[in-house]
């Protein structure tokens, strides 16, 4: 069971529901709710007999936080152009956003794609100038000519200066993906009947160094949370004066891979500004007021 067949199970439920609902409101008559009900059932038997293989499917597919953890960089890969690099090539200057996908997945590894381009889309850093991003497939028999594809169709959407240079589709063989996935925690299974792959979504964020920095899950990475993890990976190298005031703020919740407010740091901040406000209303005032005496003393 692959999860392109879930989600279609999934969504077949849903009409269903949506279906029994319609009947209810607009009235059709005894037969006709009686045919909905047993179209609903046959669907919700489906989904049932589905969900035991998909737990067969899921098992031991996953994604371990390995925070601080060092990636090792002499892993050997092939990028776009077919050339051999390894991920050392990649690191040394500015954090590296990582993204494990394989190129003809049917659904998921494009939404964690495209959820990734939209959240860089609305960050001011650009890719190849603060920061890089390298995608690499798990899939051992894609190729080349595959990355170089995807790496076109993405270029041509983010469309900004340089980042063609930033950001890298690889592929590689089962021993290299293999130990980059076991490194980050990155667990999947394939499907012998389908060769597709089961899988989960994120993306992994890594300092200059090589070092897991943060994990971001599913398929939607704000602006706000990579900009934050981005500055954090770089050890604060890059971003402004603002952004350590929303570090200060917001922190890292690694149960969620999120950035949350931290009420506490909120109040305490705050607190300092008011205390600030009222320090220079004060000499404000004492400074207005020797003015005043010293010209009502001298008329």
């Amino acid at each position: 069971m692959n999860i392109k067949t879930y989600c279609a199970h999934q969504c077949c439920q849903n009409k269903m529901a949506g279906l029994l609902k319609s009947f209810a409101a607009f009235n059709f008559g005894l037969p006709a709710l009686t045919l909905a009900l047993l179209l609903s059932a046959s669907a919700h038997a489906q989904v049932m007999s589905s969900d035991v293989t998909l737990d067969n499917a899921t098992k031991n597919v996953g994604i371990d936080q390995n925070l601080n953890a060092q990636v090792p960089l002499d892993i050997d890969f092939r990028d776009e152009s077919g050339k051999q690099v390894q991920l050392n090539d990649y690191f040394g200057d500015k954090p590296v956003i990582l993204a494990l996908v394989y190129y003809e997945c049917p659904m998921l590894c494009t939404m964690v794609l495209n959820g990734l381009l939209q959240g860089i889309d609305a960050l001011e850093f650009d890719v190849g100038n603060e920061f890089e991003i390298v995608t690499v497939s798990f899939d051992p028999t894609e190729t080349a000519e595959m990355a170089g594809k995807k790496k076109n169709a993405y270029l041509a959407k983010y469309q900004r200066e340089g980042a063609e240079n930033g950001w890298h589709f690889l592929t590689g063989a089962g021993a290299s993906i293999k130990k980059l996935t076991d490194a980050v925690g990155f667990r999947y299974k394939m499907i012998p009947e389908t060769g597709e792959f089961v899988h989960a979504s994120g993306i992994m964020l890594l300092t200059p160094g090589g070092k897991l920095s943060r994990y971001f899950y599913g398929i939607e990475y704000p602006a706000r949370d990579l900009r934050l993890g981005l500055i954090e990976a770089s050890a604060n190298k890059i971003g402004s004066a603002v952004d350590q005031v929303l570090l200060f703020c917001y922190h890292y919740d690694p149960t969620t891979g999120k950035y949350g407010l931290v009420i506490m740091n909120v109040i305490r901040l705050v607190g300092a500004v008011t205390v600030i406000v009222l320090v220079g209303f004060i000499i404000i005032m004492l400074r207005r007021d020797r003015r005043m005496k010293r010209h009502l003393s001298s008329i």
